[in-house]
């Protein structure tokens, strides 16, 4: 049973996953992994959020751990795409935007998980 709760979110965050990445490439085009950024930063972001929230809300249905966390935050994103963009951008002699997008990833994602876990402390 625990597999199909993974499976479940899995399922959303994929959809999600390809919905948001989608939309942030016809919005600002290809010269910059966009929606590979916005997806790594929101599920940094969100996956802070769920840990918090569970973390303190033990009433709330272990299902939801493997569905949330697991399911849905692993396939939402997308961290081989991201090194594999960077990998890209450096073959293709754009080591710099390789580098800012690199530095910007680590930083506003070590702030999006931060800020997503103190809001769920504050939702709990």
């Amino acid at each position: 049973m625990n597999y199909l709760w993974v499976g479940a979110g899995g399922f959303l965050g994929a959809v999600t996953r390809y919905a948001v990445g989608g939309w942030m490439t016809r919005r600002f085009g290809l010269g910059f992994p966009y929606g590979t950024f916005v997806i790594n930063i929101s599920g940094c972001f969100v996956l802070g959020l769920m840990l918090a929230v569970l973390d303190t809300r033990m009433t709330l249905p272990s299902q939801l751990r493997l569905m949330g966390p697991v399911g849905f935050v692993g396939a939402y994103t997308t961290f081989s795409t991201f090194e594999y963009e960077t990998l890209r951008s450096v073959q293709e002699g754009r080591s710099g935007l390789a580098m800012v997008y690199v530095a910007l990833s680590v930083m506003l994602g070590y702030l999006a998980a931060w800020a997503g876990q103190g809001t769920g402390k504050l939702l709990s």
